[in-house]
């Protein structure tokens, strides 16, 4: 317990180190007996779908239920996992400003739902920097009822906020009457999402207790989202923070202690150099961190037909443990985030990303600077329409073709993938939706109705057949071999501008892939390591074993 002990005295001070780890202690035993012991190793089988719990719907069933029924139908030996977005009653940012974290949303089913799908690993969300405004608890604290009075961040005075970095463009205070007077609380999102005061040792042991609920109920994987703002400190950036990184060290000890077999994702779209900070040194904080830079830099790789500038970042890929790996993938429930590029692409290079995907029908989120300007942090546009213009004239099969190269990239290279569910089932954006929302992000964010998509999968002519069918074909494969085991080794080869090479080995170095993908519309001719000649027609994706 001295880990934890030394994390508390680091937040809280040594005055209230002890009784706090005292009450640590006390939650922990409590949850021992009731928590699952799983395997909690990674292997090269293990991907995960990530989906909404509701992306897939049937007029007799909860969404849950109708999701659980169309993965055990389709996707059982595809993949292992399924990270399913925010399922807990929420008001806003569509299950991110979450109502309750203990509880499901009952429009979408039960925690007897959740439960049955336990034949996938599970990722839950741990929306822990923030609550939604209708919450029990905000709505307590606005009552000013003494337990909740210090359970989010409030400002007095005019403070200099200028050096908060900012992820979008609305106010960072939000004003609300109780009866004390008005209180400007902190809102870094929205004013609909609340922060949570982690100065307060209680909201930590609070959140502390949530988490081990979640596995209890069945999450091998929990998602820290947007972790990097967690602290807060006036006079400083409030990302990054030191206490932060120790908050996420004091979790990753506590559950370790009851259940070693839990993996903690972290949530940071940020540059790339910040963004792996959240390993720690190997063993102390995240098991795996999103590789935020990867989308973007595989998009840019695309549109320019040139690989050398995503193979040179590649190259950079270390790891500081075999306890740490990264979480791959190209789409999400998000957009694609620009900041995690910088640094990596030139300026002109990042506005010509942010033209195209506007040419392609895409959308540009904005956030605020410390110098009161704003810049695009976010091109909000399904993958697909981001490497294939919908209103372009390119053949079908072509634009699979695109397509399946950029995901074999995200599938080949260290760490594990997590594919967007339509990516994995070729969806084109939602243009209707945004109209419907008026929120850029709804663009990607449709949801499908059961016996429709069915049909559209029977349908071999059908856009959705051939991306589904070549896609499981390459899980199948990569789970096939011990050389993409998240924790093996990669080694990327410079053997043509237009094609990224990167040779995949097993950590007991017997199994060796490597795999070749033309990112181009022209064919690549080169030679590998071993005097083999090669030409890969465009968009070609060749993956050769024991090379």
């Amino acid at each position: 317990m001295n880990d934890l002990l030394q994390h508390l005295e680091f937040l809280y001070g040594a005055d209230q180190a002890p009784r706090l780890l005292q009450q640590t202690q006390h939650l922990l035993d409590g949850y021992r007996p009731r928590l699952p012991q799983r395997d909690g190793g990674l292997s090269e089988r293990d991907s995960l779908l990530i989906s909404y719990g509701d992306q897939v719907q049937h007029p007799t069933e909860t969404p849950l239920q109708t999701l659980k029924r169309f993965c055990d139908e389709h996707l059982t030996g595809i993949v292992n996992g399924i990270h399913i977005l925010p399922f807990y009653p929420w008001t806003s940012d569509d299950g991110f400003s979450v109502v309750d974290y203990r509880q499901i949303d009952p429009n979408l089913g039960t925690w007897d739902d959740v439960s049955s799908m336990q034949n996938f690993r599970l990722m839950f969300d741990g929306v822990i920097n923030h609550i939604s405004s209708k919450s029990d608890w905000f709505q307590k604290f606005l009552l000013d009822d003494h337990r909740y009075k210090e359970y989010f961040i409030t400002i007095e005075g005019e403070p200099d906020l200028s050096q908060v970095v900012r992820p979008r463009a609305l106010p960072l205070l939000t004003s609300f009457q109780t009866p004390s007077g008005e209180k400007k609380v902190w809102t870094t999102f929205s004013d609909d999402q609340i922060d949570l005061n982690f100065k307060n040792p209680e909201v930590l042991l609070e959140i502390l207790d949530i988490l081990l609920l979640y596995v209890e109920r069945g999450a091998t994987f929990i998602r820290l989202d947007a972790i990097a703002y967690l602290w807060k400190e006036i006079g400083t950036t409030c990302i990054h923070l030191s206490q932060t990184h120790t908050v996420i060290q004091f979790l990753r000890a506590a559950l370790s202690k009851v259940a070693p077999h839990l993996q903690l994702i972290t949530e940071t779209n940020v540059p790339h150099t910040d963004n792996i900070s959240y390993f720690g040194d190997g063993t102390n904080e995240a098991q795996l961190v999103y590789n935020f830079a990867l989308p973007p830099l595989t998009l840019h790789t695309f549109h320019t037909g040139d690989a050398r500038i995503l193979s040179n970042w590649a190259k950079t890929l270390t790891l500081p443990s075999d306890q740490t790996t990264f979480f791959n993938f190209l789409a999400s429930h998000d957009g694609i985030g620009l900041n995690p590029a910088r640094g990596i692409l030139s300026n002109t290079e990042i506005d010509s990303l942010v033209n195209k995907v506007i040419e392609h029908g895409g959308l540009i989120s904005y956030k605020h600077n410390a110098d009161g300007s704003q810049s695009p942090y976010e091109m909000n546009i399904n993958y697909f329409d981001a490497l294939t213009n919908p209103n372009g004239h390119d053949p079908l099969e072509l634009s699979v073709s695109r397509f399946l190269a950029a995901q074999a990239i995200m599938l080949s290279i260290l760490g594990v993938p997590g594919i967007y569910f339509h990516s994995l089932f070729g969806s084109r954006g939602w243009a209707d939706g945004v109209k419907q929302t008026g929120r850029n992000r709804t663009i990607n964010r449709e949801k499908l109705q059961f016996d429709e998509l069915q049909n559209q999968l029977a349908d071999e002519t059908s856009l959705r057949f051939k991306v589904f069918n070549k896609f499981s074909q390459l899980l199948k494969v990569r789970s096939s071999s011990p050389a993409f085991h998240p924790h093996g080794t990669q080694k990327i080869l410079d053997l043509h501008p237009s094609v990224f090479a990167v040779e995949r080995i097993s950590s007991d170095g017997n199994a060796c892939v490597l795999c070749l993908h033309n990112v181009s519309l022209k064919s690549a001719s080169f030679s590998t390591k071993d005097g083999s000649d090669i030409i890969l027609e465009p968009y070609e994706i060749l993956w050769l074993k024991n090379i």
